[in-house]
C-alpha cells in the first residue's frame, strides 16, 4: 500500500493518460458536487418550513370559520360562519382539562402615529393567553392582563420594530400612541422570533376592539393549546372532536370542509415533514443516481485502462509480478482518483452552497447547508464502490497470460 515505487508507477500512468484521468475524476467530482448541492438545498427548504413554526407553541390548534358549501337542515349554502364571544366561552367550558390556554383573535390594520412619525401596522386583538401560544417575549413592561380585557382598557403592547419605527431611540413604555385617531397607552414592548413581520404588530384586548370598532362580539378566529399529556394521535383526535362539535353547533353538514376549519399544529408539522420526506427521497434518488454514474464511469475507464495496458501488464507478469500486486496497483489507481476527485467535489459543493446563502429565500430555501459528516460519509461510500468498480478490471488484469499479452497490438 505504501510502496514508493508503486505509487510512482501509478502517478506516471496517470500522467501519461491525462484525459482518461481527468474524465475519471470529473464524473466522481460531479457526482459528489450534485449530491452536496441537492442535499444542501433540501436542508434549506427544511429550514424555511421550520422557521415558520418557531414562534408558535407546538401544541396549538387553530379554529377558523368560513362559508358553508352545502345546504343543511334548512340553512342555505354559502352561509358565513361568524364566531362570537359565546363560542370562545364554549371552548373553555366544554373542554376543561384538555385545554391549557385559549384566546380569540380579531384582525385589523391601523395607522399609528407618534409625533411626526407614522406607519400602518397589523392589530391583533387577543386574550392574555395569547402570549403563551405565540411565545411572545416581553422586552419592557408587561403583556395584556385580565383587567385589560374585562375593563376594556386602552392599553396596548407593541412590537420591537413598532417602537423602533415610531419612537426611534426614545423609550416608548408608558407613552401614548395614537391608532386610527384613538389614544392608547403602551404598557409593554415585545420581541418575537418569527421575524420582522411578527415584531410590527400591536396587541390590544379583544373586548376593547369589539367595543371601539362595531360594538359587537364578533371574533375572527379562536386558538387554543391542548394538554401536553396528549400524544400525536390524541391531539389529532381532539382537533377532530372540536370540528365535529362546532359543525353541530352551527348546523353545518358533517362533510362540509369549508365552513369550520380546525387545524392542529401537529398535523401541519406532519404534513410538512411528509412533503419534505418526499423531497428528500427525490434528492437522494437523484444524488445516489449521480454517484452511481460516477462509479460506473470509474469502472468503465479502469476497464479501458487495463485493456490499453495489456502488453505492459503482461510484461510485468513475465518479469515475476504476482496477480495480487497487479490487482493492488489497479485498485490503488481507482481509489486515488475517486478520493481526490471526491474531495474536490465536496469542497466545490460546500463553496456553491455558501455562494447561494440566503439568495433563494423567495423560493423558500433558507441557509442551505449540509453536515460535513454526511458528505464525507457519501464520499467514503463512493470510494468503497469505486474500489469495487476497479476490482473487476483488476482481476481481469491479474488473469492476463504473458504470452497472450505480448501478442496484443
Amino acid at each position: 500500500m505504501f510502496d514508493k515505487d508503486r505509487w510512482q508507477e501509478i502517478f506516471e500512468a496517470l500522467g501519461k493518460n491525462k484525459l482518461r484521468t481527468f474524465l475519471s475524476g470529473f464524473t466522481v467530482a460531479l457526482g459528489i458536487l450534485i449530491f452536496t448541492v441537492l442535499l444542501g438545498l433540501g436542508n434549506g427548504l427544511l429550514n424555511s418550513f421550520l422557521s415558520s413554526f418557531v414562534d408558535d407553541a407546538q401544541n396549538i390548534i387553530f379554529i377558523r370559520g368560513g362559508r358553508t358549501s352545502k345546504a343543511y337542515k334548512g340553512f342555505q349554502e354559502n352561509r358565513r360562519i361568524q364566531f362570537e364571544n359565546e363560542d370562545y366561552e364554549f371552548i373553555k367550558s366544554n373542554y376543561m382539562g384538555k385545554v391549557e390556554h385559549a384566546t380569540p383573535r380579531i384582525y385589523r390594520n391601523g395607522l399609528a402615529k407618534h409625533g411626526k412619525e407614522s406607519g400602518s401596522y397589523t392589530i391583533r386583538a387577543v386574550h392574555p393567553d395569547h402570549q403563551y401560544l405565540e411565545k411572545t417575549i416581553m422586552m419592557k413592561g408587561r403583556y395584556l392582563n385580565e383587567a385589560d380585557v374585562e375593563n376594556r382598557t386602552k392599553n396596548i403592547v407593541i412590537g420591537r420594530l413598532v417602537e423602533k419605527d415610531l419612537f426611534k431611540t426614545e423609550n416608548s413604555l408608558g407613552k401614548i400612541l395614537e391608532v386610527d385617531g384613538i389614544a392608547y397607552k403602551i404598557v409593554g414592548v415585545f420581541q418575537d422570533s418569527g421575524g420582522d413581520n411578527e415584531e410590527r404588530i400591536i396587541y390590544m384586548s379583544y373586548k376593547t376592539v369589539q367595543l371601539l370598532f362595531g360594538n359587537n362580539e364578533y371574533l375572527d378566529q379562536i386558538n387554543i393549546s391542548y394538554n401536553m399529556g396528549m400524544n400525536t394521535e390524541q391531539a389529532i383526535a381532539f382537533a377532530q372532536k372540536i370540528e365535529d362539535d362546532f359543525k353541530e353547533k352551527f348546523k353545518v353538514a358533517p362533510n362540509d370542509q369549508s365552513a369550520i376549519r380546525v387545524r392542529s399544529f401537529v398535523e401541519e408539522i406532519q404534513e410538512t415533514m411528509t412533503i419534505l420526506g418526499g423531497i428528500y427521497a427525490i434528492i437522494f434518488i437523484v444524488g445516489i443516481g449521480t454517484l452511481i454514474s460516477g462509479v460506473i464511469g470509474i469502472g468503465n475507464i479502469m476497464t479501458f485502462s487495463v485493456k490499453e495496458r495489456t502488453k505492459e501488464l503482461g510484461i510485468r507478469k513475465a518479469l515475476g509480478a504476482s496477480p495480487k500486486s497487479i490487482i493492488a496497483m489497479v485498485l490503488q489507481e481507482s481509489v486515488l482518483i475517486t478520493s481526490v476527485a471526491g474531495y474536490l467535489g465536496l469542497i466545490l459543493g460546500i463553496f456553491v452552497l455558501k455562494l447561494i446563502g440566503n439568495n433563494l429565500e423567495e423560493f423558500f430555501i433558507v441557509n442551505p447547508k449540509v453536515e460535513t459528516s454526511i458528505i464525507i460519509g457519501a464520499t467514503m461510500i463512493l470510494i468503497f464502490f469505486g474500489l469495487l468498480a476497479g476490482y473487476i478490471p483488476a482481476r481481469r488484469a491479474a488473469r492476463i497470460k504473458p504470452i497472450v499479452a505480448l501478442r496484443d497490438e
